[in-house]
């Protein structure tokens, strides 16, 4: 028996009844089916993150990093339902599109009405561009690499996306954002998400300070890699999630999601190329697998914002430019005096202003049109003579790293003031590990073979290991027989067995 639907869509509030009206009529099936399949896509971006960083950080950290990638996934959703959706794609906006409000505060109204992007029902949209924030957090995060606590670590984490990153998604992409009226192109995040995570990671690096290290102390630490196949590994889940993070943000299944889809490509492949090709002649003619890997996020950065804009051509300029651009900045940090060891700020911050920059010089007006009635036209950029473009990308870059720095150091000065949320780990636990110190389990095989439980009485602890001798010779005197104990033993049986 159908569904007898007699109601027509509202285009707000919830869309509608959903028990007297179709609210599916309103939209594509397929648009929603792939930005449904690029959601999950996305997602995997974040572990990819955790294995990148992992593989990037000394052995008795690297669990931390993971454990971080995935603490952050949940806390942000969280955060996405309780109001970060709102805040950053309500329907109406306060400030002139400064920030948005609480109308879909714990996703109340979240439903079948079209969203900022009116292809979509708010649901989709809000199930998409959730995983876009929760990527933008587990990269920010890179700056408190091997030394932060991380109860301070997650309460920072959720005022953080609430107070910067919420308005930078409501300026850029919220149909009223005070950006997107301004003018500025940013196709799939490169403010929002590399800009701010970059320059946010840079900032929590410097307040937290360069780690203890007794070898290098009058410059950075630096440290090799422990995991070179994590690093690979991340790198392949981050370059195959950017294959959904970049088409997807069309918003449906026209050509130019899967033109920005060969853009992303192409970038790719150049960053990747041109940094290997760089530590060749700077490390003694060796072609280094970080390097290369390194080179691949700086090119995905780098197209980003540019993606759904630029000319396929123009994408081979932007991979070798940032991939070049990125690399340089590594060497920045000696110069800053931050360890920002994990290179956050070098491969996003000054990747996406690159992008950011470059989506000006290169955006055209034929490549946006290619989603046809899905879009609305742009003027371009220096391409197609629209010389004011260059200057909006450039306010909108400024006002990005101008937020994300003050309100970033604000917010951890303030925390650090507060002695239970200290930011950094004691000089005794710093170098003990993180993942020992504060969480207790290991990325890989340690010493001990128990996984520490709750002492809930004395009959549940078991022996000590090297106590075991003393306990096998009380059984055998108590058991009064000595060859049947000693047999028992020697052949691995409990006693209880025999």
């Amino acid at each position: 028996m159908s569904m007898n639907f007699t109601g027509t869509p509202t285009g707000t509030g919830t869309g509608g009844n959903s028990l007297t009206t179709d609210l599916n009529q309103q939209f594509d099936l397929a648009n929603m089916a792939w930005v449904g399949v690029a959601a999950a896509g996305v997602w995997i971006m974040v572990p990819g993150v955790g294995l990148l960083y992992s593989g990037m950080s000394r052995k008795k950290h690297a669990l931390s990093l993971l454990w971080a990638s995935m603490m952050t996934v949940s806390l942000v959703i969280f955060y996405w339902f309780f109001w970060g959706y709102s805040l950053a794609f309500s329907h109406t906006t306060r400030g002139n599109g400064f920030l948005g409000t609480l109308k879909f505060f714990g996703f109340k109204n979240v439903l079948g009405a079209p969203a900022s992007v009116d292809s979509l029902p708010d649901i989709l949209f809000a199930v998409y561009q959730g995983m876009f924030a929760a990527v933008t957090g587990a990269l920010m995060l890179g700056g408190a690499c091997e030394r932060a606590r991380l109860l301070p670590m997650m309460i920072f984490l959720f005022l953080w996306m609430t107070i910067v990153y919420s308005p930078l998604a409501c300026w850029t992409w919220n149909a009223e954002g005070w950006l997107a009226t301004l003018g500025s192109l940013d196709y799939a995040g490169g403010g929002p998400v590399h800009i701010s995570s970059g320059h946010g990671a840079l900032i929590y690096a410097l307040i937290l300070g360069k780690r203890n290290d007794p070898v290098a102390k009058p410059g950075m630490p630096k440290y090799k890699p422990h995991s070179v196949t994590s690093i690979v590994l991340g790198t392949v889940f981050l370059w195959f999630g950017w294959q959904f993070f970049n088409p997807g943000s069309a918003g449906n299944a026209t050509i130019r999601a899967w033109y920005s889809a060969m853009n992303t490509n192409l970038a790719a492949a150049a960053g990747g190329l041109t940094w290997m090709f760089i530590d060749f002649f700077r490390f003694g003619g060796k072609w280094t697998t970080v390097g290369l890997c390194s080179g691949i996020i700086s090119g995905l950065v780098g197209i980003t914002p540019a993606a759904g804009f630029v000319p396929i051509w123009s994408s081979f300029i932007i991979g070798v430019v940032s991939g070049a651009g990125c690399n340089l900045a590594t060497d920045l940090k000696n110069f800053l005096h931050i360890d920002d060891g994990l290179d956050v700020w070098a491969l996003h911050g000054v990747g996406g202003s690159i992008g950011c920059v470059f989506t000006g010089i290169f955006a055209a007006d034929y490549v946006n049109s290619t989603a046809g009635s899905y879009t609305a036209p742009i003027a371009g950029g220096w391409i197609n003579h629209h010389w004011k473009q260059v200057g909006y990308q450039l306010a909108a870059m400024c006002s990005v790293i101008a937020w994300t720095v003050t309100c970033t150091a604000i917010l951890l000065f303030s925390m650090n003031l507060v002695p239970f949320l200290r930011l950094r780990l004691k000089p005794e636990e710093e170098e003990l590990g993180t993942d020992e110190a504060q969480i207790g389990e290991f990325t890989y095989h340690e010493d001990t073979l128990y996984i520490p439980e709750p002492v809930r009485s004395k009959n549940s602890v078991a022996p000590p290991m090297e106590n075991i001798d003393d306990k096998i010779a009380q059984t055998v005197e108590e058991g009064g027989n000595s060859s049947t104990a000693e047999s028992g033993v020697e052949s691995g049986q409990p006693q209880n067995e025999k």
